[in-house]
This record gives structure tokens, sequence and C-alpha cells, in this order.
């Protein structure tokens, strides 16, 4: 059975290499949002947006953060990132930049998003027990197969760890 899963990314760089992982098929994840949708749902001010990621995260068991470039310390990315954890949620992290975009472009390595999250009262941040996965290759489709390998067993791992932490 696969695990049902929120998908977070960065939307207008990221949502072509984002449908790739989405489609691999090992994850129930949640439905994509189409460039309309998301202009309705941002025009709805901070709690549209707030209660959208609610409604898509409702039933889920972990969060997948698709990770480019630019997807660290981004508001709606830090938020779904406390909502999922506070949530009991698994949360891990994959970069995707080295996945083809739509124009046949890869992207620079973006920094790790669970570094700009601290947890509790510890003063920590999340990274420091928060798997986040670069995969290797040197090509698009290396990169692609790993994730496409990895992905079911990362969610597995990911809900462990939240439920020792």
């Amino acid at each position: 059975m696969a695990r049902r899963c929120f998908y977070s990314f960065h939307y207008k760089p990221d949502n072509a290499r984002a449908a790739q992982v989405r489609n691999i098929g090992v994850l129930d994840g949640n439905t994509p949002v189409s460039d309309n949708d998301w202009e309705t749902v941002t025009n709805g001010g901070e709690a549209a947006i707030k209660k959208w990621i609610s409604d898509q995260m409702y039933g889920r068991t972990c969060t997948v953060v698709l990770i480019g470039s630019n997807t660290a310390n981004r508001k709606w990315i830090n938020h779904e990132i406390v909502e999922s954890w506070d949530s009991k949620m698994g949360v891990v992290g994959i970069h995707i930049h080295g996945l083809r975009d739509l124009n046949q472009q890869t992207s620079a390595k973006g920094q790790n998003p669970f570094s700009y999250v601290g947890y509790g009262n510890t003063g920590k941040k999340l990274s420091s027990i928060v798997k986040c996965y670069d995969p290797p290759g040197s090509t698009s489709k290396e990169r692609y197969a790993w994730i496409s390998k990895n992905l079911a067993s990362a969610v597995e791992e990911a809900l462990q760890i939240r439920k020792d932490n």
C-alpha cells in the first residue's frame, strides 16, 4: 500500500521537477494544483493559503519536501514543515535540482530547508534529525532512477524518525 504523502516545493521554478517525482507512483500524493488554481488560492490571502495547506495535509502521514535551488527558508515551505512536524507527520527532504525541467534544464543545488526550522524548546534545528537526500548520479535520468528506487524507503525512515522524536 502506498503511503499518503504531502509534497512541499517551491511552485514556480520546481513544478515540472516535482511532477516527475509525484508521477513515480510509489506514494499517494496530494492532488497537483494548476497554475490557475494556485493563483486563486494565493489571491485569497494568508488565511486561504493556510486553509488550502491544511486541507491538503489532512489524512497524510508524511511530508516530502522537494528541494530546488530556492526552496529553503521560504515562508510557506517553512510553514508546511512546521505544520507537518507539529502534526506528528514524518518529514523528509529530497533534492531535485538535478532533474530536468520542461526546458530540459537542471538548476543549482539548494540549501537544506530544515536548517531554518527549529523544534521544541531545544534550540536545535530539524536538520539535526530530519533526513535530506541528494540523489547521486551525473544525469537527470540517474537521479530520477535513485528517487524512484528509494523514495518509499525514505518516507518509511522519516516516519520512524518522527515516531522516535
